[in-house]
């Protein structure tokens, strides 16, 4: 994980594959790929997960709606898909206990008859997840059940019925997954681009020229590989049409947004599954990050140009939505954060081979055998490592490489020897405040313990970086230094999720974070100065997209 060195075994070394794509479905493939012995190198042209993969509802799922979806159309592809993801649940929470984490999901309803309904319906989710995992079994519960373990919703509910799922921190998920894919072997980086591609005589890609974003922007070179697999998910057909102008889209992106609010509402560590909306989506309020995570919505989206963001009327949709759950008067005030992401969508393809059906997954792996390339198009989340499974299994086989797939029991970065305990260590050892020792060890597992060594070498960086939050300042460094922050964003939405959480404090957060890496990374001050008031200048933007007032924060 060390860029600039890896960036220098990019331009010299030829690989078996290069993965272009830095998020869940192209992190699964490198680890994969790395596993059954390929040379590997992987890219992304912002951050690892900068983009959809690092702004979903943070949930591990089968899919209820999917399920339901199969018994009202008596649709067995979607009864097949619940039953897949809801088996790569179990496998998703297993190796990586730090980041992921069985959730309790109320779903809430006004009748009697509504809560046989969704009684039945769980039940069967419960069914088709059993023997995978030891997730408690649903239940209908009574209103004074529901009061008791929800205090903030609506009195004026029947039941509910709880069921649960797993929660995972995406961003940081993901960074496990390239953090073990280096173990493996493989060579990452991120902040660099793909601007072209060479080809032999025959038309077939040999080379892809890469542009380094961090240092001059006319500056480029080249990696080689054998094959190149595209995953860049709602950004695959820029990639596709790079490397053969002739294909036709297959992306239809899709845009979803969240919306963070105290999670006062409910205060309750248990989430609500709202079943329907008026445009017929389901909505989730989910504690997440000492605050309740509100999404999502469902648009079409066509400007791949910008970056999604949470505007005023999508905020006022998901409120309106939330506020007959709620007991008390929701006040917009009190939006304290959000963001928005696109979901890449898959068309049917014609003019090109494809590797796995859309049929029975939600995924789809094209090859186009006039460039040679392979694109993992659409997925989800939950089953990014059959995904990468099913990507890699078709590479070896062009590649000419038999080696089975071993993701299934792999324990990722920071998961082995993790323990439930482990911050009373952490606390004990190198005298933490209880949540800094379990801030760091639910972000970085066993690996906690560098960032407390450094804390420890240096009492400034043992220091908070906020008063009332469990953020400290070796983070930065270690950051720095151990997981390819390059941005202060990288730090601030994908580290450590305070952008994502409460707008006002990361831009009171944001002079401090900048100079910690201006000096871990070598800014000049005046670099450090505009790089501070670029990024404080880009969350006040998203404020007023969204129309949140600038409010002191709530957590001071």
């Amino acid at each position: 994980m060390q860029r600039e060195h890896n960036i220098e075994r990019l331009q010299s070394e030829e690989f078996d594959l290069c993965i272009i794509g830095g998020g869940a479905s192209g992190a699964g493939c490198a680890l994969d790929a790395a596993l059954r012995g390929l040379k590997v190198a992987l890219i992304d042209r912002k951050d690892f997960a900068a983009e959809t993969s690092s702004r979903s509802t943070k949930l591990i799922h089968g899919g209820v709606r999917y399920l339901e979806r199969a018994f009202k159309n008596l649709d067995f592809a979607q009864l097949r898909q619940v039953r897949h993801g809801l088996e790569e649940r179990h496998t998703v929470l297993k190796n990586a206990p730090h980041l992921a984490h069985p959730l309790g999901l109320v779903t809430p309803v006004f009748s009697w008859w509504e809560g046989f309904y969704f009684s039945m319906g769980l039940r069967l989710y419960d069914f088709f997840a059993a023997h995978k995992d030891n997730l408690p079994a649903s239940r209908w519960l009574n209103k004074a059940e529901v009061l008791r373990i929800m205090p903030g919703i609506s009195p004026r509910i029947h039941s509910a019925v709880l069921y649960y799922d797993g929660q995972l921190d995406d961003a940081r998920y993901c960074l496990a997954l390239i953090q073990s894919a280096a173990a493996a072997g493989a060579v990452v980086a991120n902040h660099i681009e793909v601007v072209g591609f060479q080809k032999d005589t025959t038309g077939v890609i040999q080379k892809a020229i890469i542009q380094n974003k961090v240092v001059d922007q006319n500056s480029t070179f080249s990696i080689q590989a054998k094959q190149f697999l595209n995953c860049c998910g709602p950004y695959a057909d820029p990639v596709r049409l790079l490397a053969n102008k002739a294909l036709s889209p297959r992306i239809s992106p899709s845009k979803g947004v969240h919306l963070v609010l105290p999670l006062r509402y409910f205060n309750s560590d248990y989430a609500m599954l709202i079943p329907k909306t008026k445009d017929g989506r389901m909505v989730f309020a989910i504690p997440f990050e000492g605050n309740l995570l509100l999404g999502t919505t469902d648009d079409p989206a066509s400007d791949l140009m910008h970056e999604p963001m949470l505007e005023a009327t999508e905020v006022a949709f998901l409120l309106e939505t939330l506020q007959p759950f709620v007991a008390g008067d929701i006040d917009k005030s009190d939006v304290k954060a959000g963001f928005g992401g696109l979901r890449p969508l898959v068309k049917p393809g014609k003019t090109t081979e494809q590797a796995t059906k859309s049929l029975l997954r939600d995924h789809e792996v094209e090859f186009d055998a006039s460039s040679g390339l392979v694109s993992l198009l659409g997925g989800k989340w939950t089953t990014y490592r059959v995904m990468a499974k099913d990507a890699i299994d078709f590479v070896c086989s062009k590649v000419g490489w038999s080696a089975p797939c071993r993701t299934e029991t792999h324990s990722l970065a920071g998961a082995v020897g993790w323990e439930k305990d482990l911050w009373k260590k952490l606390s004990q050892t190198y005298q933490l405040d209880a949540d800094v020792s379990q801030h760091l060890a639910g972000k970085y597992g066993v690996n906690a313990e560098q960032v407390a060594r450094l804390a420890a070498q240096d009492d400034y960086l043992k220091q908070r970086i906020l008063p009332h939050f469990p953020f400290i300042k070796a983070e930065v460094v270690y950051g720095a230094q151990e997981e390819m922050v390059v941005e202060i964003s990288d730090f601030m939405a994908r580290r450590i999720r305070l952008e994502y959480s409460e707008w006002e404090s990361a831009k009171v957060a944001t002079p401090e974070v900048a100079r910690l890496l201006g000096r871990t990374l070598g800014w000049s001050e005046q670099e450090t100065a505009a790089r501070s008031n670029e990024y404080m200048a880009q969350i006040t933007n998203y404020q007023k997209r969204a129309n949140a007032p600038d409010i002191p924060s709530l957590h001071g």
